[in-house]
């Protein structure tokens, strides 16, 4: 009796193996990445203004992946009638964290930039696994090193636009303001925003004088996926910075500012698959994951479903256009 296709190489099961970003392979060497996109943890947690934990993010994230990495050659969408991320479609590889100095958010913060830079000097996209939001400031600031201009696109519960108070520029209620301060950055998607923000009303002025279009979630659902890229400019370059409490906490608990009246999942994924044919997607983060907060794993799970399945649909666009 003929194998077939799922009968050849090893199972691979979930439990199986090394805990790397969907069982990719590892890159240590970071002065020898070869790959499309290179995965990087942030486990820095310093930035926090109420429950700390999201240091343990990466790992989670990681280990919650190998469920959607049974090593057979892609997965099947049933109603896009597509195979994603099929075999050497796209080279991922995993390269390990920014090393992480305790207390030290300056240094930390360097790390993890230097290591993006590398990422982007090297040709791949970073996409990088928080840590507390506040990480992005380093990635968005290594961008400097593409040379063009690229646009954010943010899923968050919160402005994140405080510019400074008592004397803190760098915590994870900053990193918006601090993107906006960058000349390369030409605008900024805001979307999930709602209820009670640490941002002020005088924040919310800010941004949208810098250029900030600011969505609810109530104001997403009534434009859809298709109204809300209306607003997106059409072929950027766009970093996306996702806040995982952006969602419901209903369906991600495990998070340091859960907040209400959020985004469900098909609420993202349908927004992240019309970006990902509406231009070109440069950079992801992924932050705020506190998997002590949720035994269930669920929101770790979460993170991880969305991150594959937005490289899944990143890498099926470039296949079309390049058809």
């Amino acid at each position: 009796m003929a194998k077939n296709a799922y009968d050849t190489g090893r199972l691979n099961l979930p439990f199986v193996g090394i805990c790397t970003f969907g069982k990719s392979p590892v890159c240590l060497d970071w002065d020898e990445l070869d790959a499309d996109v290179a995965v990087l943890g942030a486990p820095f947690d310093s930035g926090t203004q109420y429950r700390p934990g999201a240091r343990f993010g990466p790992r989670s994230i990681r280990e919650a992946s190998t469920l959607f990495s049974f090593g057979h050659g892609g997965a099947y969408d049933h109603e896009d009638d597509v195979v994603y991320l099929p075999e050497g479609q796209a080279r991922i590889v995993d390269m390990g964290d920014a090393d992480m100095v305790h207390t030290d958010t300056e240094t930390s913060h360097a790390n993890i930039e230097a290591a993006v830079r590398k990422i982007i000097r090297s040709g791949a996209m970073p996409l990088v696994l928080g840590g507390d939001h506040s990480v992005n400031d380093p990635c968005v600031a290594a961008f400097e090193e593409l040379g063009e201009d690229i646009h954010i696109i943010q899923i968050d519960a919160h402005l994140d636009y405080v510019d400074v108070r008592h004397g803190v520029r760098h915590g994870h209620g900053n990193c918006m303001k601090r993107a906006s301060d960058k000349s390369y950055v030409s605008g900024i998607t805001q979307l999930g925003i709602r209820n009670v923000s640490s941002t002020s009303r005088e924040g919310y002025e800010d941004a949208r004088q810098n250029g900030s279009d600011i969505l609810s979630v109530r104001q997403v659902w009534d434009l859809g996926a298709e109204g809300v890229m209306a607003r997106v400019p059409a072929g950027a370059k766009y970093y996306v910075t996702i806040d995982i409490d952006g969602f419901d906490p209903s369906i991600a608990p495990g998070t340091g500012t859960p907040s209400h009246g959020g985004f469900l999942y098909y609420d993202v994924l349908e927004i992240l698959q019309a970006l990902a044919n509406h231009g070109e997607v440069v950079g992801i983060d992924l932050c705020e994951v506190a998997p002590d907060y949720d035994p269930t794993d669920s929101t770790s799970i979460l993170a991880a479903q969305v991150l594959l399945n937005f490289l899944g649909f990143i890498f099926h666009a470039k296949s079309q256009m390049s058809d």
